[in-house]
């Protein structure tokens, strides 16, 4: 009488390690994508504080700050706000800023750039226009001068709201 079996066989341990292979395979793109965009997400969190003192400073003075640091035309900051992945935020005519760096993905640090524009609205609203999305329609001046838009981060990283 034979002895059962016992364990798995060469073949089946090979199958478990092809697919757990294959898993791996398109598993890992797609975490390096997500944590490219939670990176990018810090930068839009620290400038929210700073599309703030754009939008009072263009209420009080109708024009946009030139620049962030020190008093009028700038905003008054004594430094710029970075962060784990931010090098640095910036205002240029009412354009916030956003270079990536220090922790940051390498994806990032070489196209680190993503801007975020101020235009009016119909009402006088600001509005803003963030990476490579189109102005909409109500915006009654399109032309309000603030910087063109120099965003680098490559469109499949961006948040859906900063796509054209």
């Amino acid at each position: 009488m034979q002895a059962a079996q016992k364990g798995f066989t060469l073949i089946e341990m090979m199958i478990v390690v092809t697919i757990i292979g294959i898993l791996a395979a398109l598993a890992i793109p797609a975490y390096q994508n997500y944590t490219i965009r939670a990176q990018l997400t810090e930068g839009l969190s620290l400038a929210s504080a700073v599309q703030t003192d754009v939008m009072y400073y263009y209420a009080t003075n109708g024009s946009w700050p030139t620049q962030m640091l020190g008093p009028a035309p700038g905003l008054g900051y004594k430094s710029k706000p970075t962060g784990k992945y931010v090098w640095f935020i910036d205002v240029d005519h009412g354009t916030v800023i956003i270079k990536y760096g220090h922790e940051a993905s390498q994806v990032i640090t070489v196209w680190n750039e993503l801007d975020l524009r101020p235009r009016l609205g119909g009402n006088g609203a600001v509005i803003w226009i963030c990476g490579r999305q189109q102005a909409p329609a109500n915006v009654t001046d399109p032309e309000v001068p603030s910087t063109a838009d120099n965003t680098s981060i490559p469109v499949q990283y961006l948040p859906s709201s900063c796509r054209s």
